[in-house]
C-alpha cells in the first residue's frame, strides 16, 4: 500500500511547501491538495473565516510540480464547475510537463454551494452535476490522447481543439474521480478513471469497490485496472473517550482515529484487506507546529508496516 499526503490550501504557502518537501523526503508517495477558494459556510452567515488565505489548487499543482521532486502530485479534487474541461487538460499537460511526468488529474462534480453562489458559478443539480462530470472527463481523455478532439455534449461543445503538451514525453496522464454517488458517479469511475477516491471507513469501500465492478461489466472492463485511493484523517488520542468523540466530530473522514497505535495499525490493516491501494492522509486536523512530528510517529509506528518508504 501506497501512502500520499494531502495538505490543506488554507495555509501559508511556505508551510504547504515544507510540509509537502517533509513527505517526498521521507519516501512518501505522492502529494494532493485540496481545490477551494474558501470555507464551507452557509451564505448569509457573518464569518470572518470566508476571507481567510485560501491558495488556489492548480497553480499550487505548478508550483509542487517545479519544487518538490519525485512524488505523484495532483488535486482531492477539482470541482468540475469550477473550469471548463478543455481548460483543465491544458492545464494538466502543463503541470504534467512541469514535473516531468508526476500528474495525476483529480476531478468531481463540485458540491459547496457557498463557493458557487459568491462567484457565480452555477452548481446546478446532483443529476445535472452527474451529467456534467461525465462529460468532462470524456472531453478530458479525449483532448489528453488525441491529437484533435471535437464534441457535442448537452453541456460541452468541441470543435477540433487541441491539447498539447498533453503529457510529459508521450505519457498517458491517469484521471482520477472522485466521489460515491453508486448509479452516476461509479459507473463513472468504471467508465473513464484510473484512479477512484472517497472518504470511507474500510468496510465502505468493500461496498463501493463491488458497485464499480458491476459498472466496469457494462463496459468490458477489468475493475483491477482501477487503482482505489481513499482519504482518511488519523489522530491518536490519549484515551478511549477522547477516541470515540473525535470519531464523532469527523464522522468518516475520521478512518484512522484510535486510542493506541495498535488500533490505528489494525485500520490500516482493514484498508489494506478492503483492496486500497493508495492512503491518502489529510493534515487538516493537525496542529501545523506539530504535523511533521505527528506524521512521522505515524509511519514509523505504524505506515511502515504496510508500505515502502524507501523511495530516493
Amino acid at each position: 500500500m501506497d501512502f500520499s499526503f494531502w495538505p490543506t490550501t488554507a495555509q501559508p504557502w511556505p508551510d504547504l511547501l515544507a510540509g509537502c518537501q517533509w513527505a517526498e523526503a521521507n519516501g512518501w508517495h505522492g502529494v494532493w491538495v485540496p481545490d477551494h477558494f474558501m470555507t464551507n459556510m452557509p451564505v448569509g452567515v457573518a464569518a470572518g473565516e470566508e476571507l481567510a488565505p485560501w491558495l488556489e489548487a492548480w497553480t499550487t499543482q505548478a508550483a509542487l510540480a517545479a519544487l518538490v521532486p519525485r512524488v505523484r502530485i495532483g488535486a482531492m479534487v477539482s470541482g468540475n464547475r469550477y473550469r471548463h474541461p478543455a481548460l483543465v487538460a491544458n492545464m494538466a499537460g502543463t503541470v504534467d510537463e512541469i514535473s516531468g511526468g508526476r500528474l495525476v488529474v483529480g476531478l468531481g462534480a463540485g458540491w459547496q454551494e457557498n463557493e458557487h453562489q459568491r462567484y457565480g458559478m452555477d452548481l446546478g443539480s446532483v443529476a445535472t452535476r452527474s451529467d456534467a462530470l461525465e462529460e468532462a472527463c470524456a472531453v478530458i481523455r479525449s483532448l489528453l490522447d488525441e491529437q484533435r478532439t471535437s464534441f457535442d455534449g448537452a453541456h460541452y461543445t468541441l470543435d477540433g481543439a487541441p491539447c498539447a503538451p498533453a503529457g510529459h514525453e508521450g505519457r498517458r496522464i491517469p484521471l482520477l474521480v472522485g466521489g460515491k454517488g453508486e448509479r452516476r458517479t461509479l459507473r463513472t469511475v468504471a467508465r473513464h478513471a484510473d484512479q477512484w477516491n472517497m472518504w470511507a471507513y474500510p468496510h465502505e469501500v468493500a461496498h463501493k469497490r463491488a458497485v464499480i465492478a458491476r459498472w466496469c461489466d457494462e463496459f468490458d472492463r477489468d475493475p483491477a485496472e482501477i487503482r482505489i485511493t481513499i482519504s482518511a484523517m488519523g489522530r491518536l488520542c490519549a484515551s478511549e473517550d477522547e477516541r470515540d468523540k473525535v470519531s464523532a466530530r469527523l464522522g468518516n473522514h475520521g478512518g484512522l482515529v484510535g486510542a493506541s497505535t495498535g488500533e490505528i495499525r489494525d485500520a490500516v490493516a482493514a484498508y489494506e484487506d478492503a483492496g486500497v491501494d493508495e492512503l491518502v492522509i489529510a493534515d487538516f486536523n493537525l496542529p501545523l507546529d506539530r504535523r511533521s512530528e505527528v506524521l512521522d510517529q505515524f509511519q514509523h509506528e505504524v505506515f511502515a508496516d504496510f508500505g515502502d518508504f524507501s523511495r530516493q
